[in-house]
């Protein structure tokens, strides 16, 4: 009965984030990783930040998270020769987590990113 009550406890401190992604995802920086589905008009971007917060600013990670995934957006659309569409944070889907225990707080964002028509 402890033991349960035990892991109860500490599992309940912990919130995960929703991926968005099945694609491997790969390093970006020491906070984010990410990964890229190209589709006929455009493609989509998934990013997962995570970073240590002793005091938790799930505000702050958003903020990050989002700006990680227009960076990661308009460079990866520079490799393909490519101008994009603003990408509008309302369209961004975001997810937030907090594992208590480790102090780490994470995002999870996805972007449907659409090529400039005539670029």
């Amino acid at each position: 009965m402890k033991r349960v009550l035990l892991i109860s406890l500490l599992l309940s401190g912990c919130a995960t984030t929703t991926n968005y992604t099945d694609t491997e995802m790969v390093r970006y920086d020491k906070h984010t990783q990410y990964a890229i589905a190209d589709s006929l008009d455009g493609f989509t971007v998934s990013v997962y930040y995570s970073r240590y917060q002793f005091i938790p600013e799930s505000g702050v990670v958003v903020e990050a998270c989002l700006r990680q995934a227009k960076a990661i957006a308009w460079e990866y659309a520079e490799t393909l020769n490519q101008r994009i569409e603003p990408v509008n944070d309302q369209r961004i889907k975001i997810s937030t987590g907090r594992n208590e225990l480790s102090g780490i707080t994470s995002c999870s964002a996805s972007a449907v990113v659409n090529f400039k028509s005539g670029a």
